[in-house]
């Protein structure tokens, strides 16, 4: 039997992702979003919610670019942070060690300590009410050697990616692999 919750936004997992803009200063900036991810395959885009009372809301209008970075579980103090402070009055790169890079393909920085990068411009935007959702194509992605297969993809176990449990309101690493997307479900064709 199933019971009503009623309204409730939540899904799981949720990516973390690490937004990177600058500044109306010109300094580097890092925010933590858990509303987001891929918004199209073609051409590639991915979408970031945003409240307008926020440092990254102002710098996502003003050059209309953004970094996405995502973290390993060694760096969820830094990621927690990213989140809980914000970036009118607070230098979060300088407080966490981090280095902030910029960008080769749009006018953001990205995470040289996180292994996957995606540098993204932005294409629309949509007003929800509590949030703006960003969409932005991606436009260079940069991914650490080391979390690479050998067919060049990148091996999100050994990366061991936060995500974010929005119920529990805790951070996870991957799980165990049950099966092969694009396979598993070939037991129902082919009875």
């Amino acid at each position: 039997m199933k019971k009503s919750v009623g309204v409730y936004g939540r899904i799981f997992p949720n990516p973390v992702l690490v937004v990177g803009t600058y500044t109306a200063n010109g300094e580097p900036n890092a925010a933590t979003i858990a509303w987001g991810g891929i918004a199209s395959s073609g051409p590639a885009s991915v979408s970031i919610a945003v409240r307008p009372s926020r440092c990254t809301f102002e710098a996502l209008q003003r050059t209309g670019a953004f970094t996405i970075n995502l973290a390993t579980v060694e760096y969820a103090a830094a990621v927690d942070y990213f989140g809980i402070t914000s970036g009118f009055d607070t230098h979060k790169f300088d407080t966490t060690g981090l280095t902030p890079v910029r960008g080769d393909f749009v006018d953001a920085p990205y995470i040289k300590e996180f292994p996957y990068n995606m540098e993204c411009h932005v294409t629309n935007v949509v007003n929800l009410g509590e949030h703006s959702l960003f969409i932005g194509q991606v436009m260079d992605v940069k991914v650490d050697e080391s979390i690479l297969d050998d067919d060049g993809s990148p091996n999100w176990e050994l990366a061991r990616i936060l995500s974010f449990d929005s119920s529990l309101k805790v951070y996870r690493a991957p799980g165990e692999i049950v099966g092969d997307a694009y396979s598993i479900g070939h037991k129902y064709i082919y009875m």
